[in-house]
């Protein structure tokens, strides 16, 4: 008796090209992702991923190479071919009509109609209810869509897939905003589909979920395919080394420095409802690491500092001088600079060229009677732009279409070129690849070494505890711990953090799980997040 064949991959590309211009984007995609079964695509940022979506996606189309769905070959000329088709993209930041309903939005631009040519809502809502339903999700189908959370967003937007009964679904970096809870509900929804014969492909920098959640992984590397392996069958370290090209064994380079006198003193600072009471000081050299839970207050004690927010008592000095209350010119002119957590909504100009980005907070000093000259402006931002290594085809390039590494590595290098005494960072690393991730450490190790006090906000705590020479943690407003460096462990930053209880020696996924009263789960992370604790 004949064996049958094994049935074609549902999505399969070889050796694809895409150039534009003289820019080569892709040199050989290849991704080949069978029915029931997630597939991880893993890179640095530039390695090709978003390319190759996109042509996936029907944005672009290829130039060379081979591209198929079910076995048979295709080629996308719109967005509307790929959907057709049976393939969905799920974005990191869904984009759904906020003044429409859940419903509307899953069904616009195809909506049911009855016998008399009228939308039929009843059939519409009947669908949604079954469709959330087999997904195990609580969505309300006739609430606006308008002040969803980002995980209630993907969801909808998985919905509409499974409406247009996409076979192909591609997951952009997914839990980029989520909170530990909802990304256990997104994997939980990402498992059932796999488990009804879809074939999902999941872009991520977080290995403990990539490694969580895949069946494979395949890695590309500066526009190439360089190879796809079993989960089971590989580790971390591996797929590091893979991606950059070499072994990547001192992702945190701290090296020691002479700590000076004191910068930045905060006293007493309360703003209601949102933090309270914060005092710590950051001195010349020293590199404090500010964790917390989402929503401890971190990132709003930072914008306080800076003079973006106001706060209601307590004061901020720099170098002895207080600061004036809600005032960023103050904090410039004193020395301050802030570089903020959403680069691409609050660091970056994405319309404006690298160049015109690096000078942003610079302009007035570089002009001459009111006068600026795009051979000054572009000698500053080459410097920069050099001692930061930003890729880029010039500094004419539009910053919006650069990598997210190389996008931070622009908004460290506009604020840098205030030259500050204090540099606030909030979430340094945060979507980049571990490779970038190298270097902008590195880059701030340099930086304390050369005097400069930094207060780095984090939520991945292999971060903090590799780079902090001290740690302040926050809960709900307030610091509730403040450690040495050789004070900070993963337990003791988790417990102040949680304020939960855990054994000697607990690792931090047992510490996470005893703050969140769940059992704890085995793994090997590098990139483990605080905020997959919440």
């Amino acid at each position: 008796m004949m064996s049958r064949s094994a049935p074609p991959p549902a999505l399969e590309l070889r050796d694809v090209g895409k150039s534009f211009g003289s820019v080569v984007a892709l040199r050989s995609g290849t991704i080949v992702v069978d029915s029931g079964s997630i597939h991880a695509l893993v890179g640095e940022n530039g390695a090709g991923k978003s390319t190759l979506v996109k042509i996936i996606a029907g944005l672009y189309q290829r130039d060379s190479g081979t591209f198929r769905l079910q076995g048979a070959d295709v080629t996308f000329k719109t967005t509307a071919d790929s959907k057709a088709a049976g393939v969905a993209v799920i974005y990191q930041e869904p984009t759904l009509f906020p003044d429409l309903s859940v419903t509307e939005n899953i069904f616009m631009g195809r909506q049911p109609t009855n016998k008399l040519g009228r939308i039929d809502r009843a059939a519409m809502h009947s669908e949604t209810v079954a469709i959330f339903r087999r997904l195990g999700v609580s969505i309300d189908p006739d609430r606006l869509a308008d002040g969803l959370s980002i995980a209630d967003q993907q969801i909808i937007e998985i919905a509409k897939a499974i409406s247009l009964n996409a076979t192909v679904l591609i997951m952009d970096e997914p839990t980029a905003a989520l909170s530990g809870v909802e990304v256990e509900r997104l994997f939980a929804v990402a498992r059932s589909l796999r488990d009804e014969g879809r074939a999902l492909v999941f872009i991520s920098h977080r290995f403990d979920e990539v490694f969580a959640l895949c069946d494979q992984i395949t890695v590309m590397r500066d526009g190439e395919y360089i190879s796809t392996v079993a989960t089971t069958s590989t580790s971390v370290e591996e797929i590091v080394r893979l991606m950059v090209g070499r072994d990547v064994t001192d992702l945190f380079p701290k090296e020691d420095a002479d700590i000076g006198d004191t910068l930045l003193t905060v006293t007493n600072l309360t703003s209601a409802g949102i933090f309270e009471d914060i005092s710590f000081e950051v001195k010349a050299g020293e590199i404090v690491g500010l964790a917390g839970l989402v929503g401890a207050g971190r990132s709003e004690v930072a914008r306080a500092l800076f003079g973006v927010d106001g706060y209601d008592s307590g004061s901020v000095s720099l170098r002895g001088a207080r600061l004036k209350k809600k005032s960023v010119t103050d904090a410039m002119r004193a020395g301050l600079a802030l570089i903020p957590e959403d680069r691409r909504k609050q660091g970056l100009v994405l319309d404006f060229p690298v160049g015109r980005n690096i000078t942003l907070a610079i302009r007035n000093r570089l002009s001459r009677w009111g006068i600026l000259t795009n051979r000054a402006e572009n000698a500053v931002a080459d410097g920069w732009a050099s001692t930061l290594q930003v890729k880029a085809a010039a500094l004419s390039t539009p910053v919006g279409t650069l990598s997210g590494g190389n996008q931070q590595k622009v908004v460290i290098a506009k604020w840098l070129a205030t030259h500050p005494s204090l540099l606030i960072i909030d979430e340094p690393t945060r979507g980049i690849d571990v490779g970038t991730k190298s270097e902008v450490h590195r880059l701030l190790s340099e930086l304390a070494g050369q005097g400069l006090g930094i207060l780095m906000i984090s939520s991945e705590l292999p971060e903090v505890l590799g780079m902090a020479d001290r740690v302040l943690v926050m809960r709900e407003g307030r610091i509730t711990g403040e450690l040495s460096r050789a004070e900070a462990t993963a337990e003791a930053v988790m417990l102040a953090a949680t304020q939960s209880s855990v054994g000697a020696g607990a690792s931090l996924d047992q510490a996470a799980a005893a703050a969140q009263g769940a059992a704890p789960r085995n793994s090997s992370d590098t990139t483990q997040s605080l905020e997959n604790t919440k």
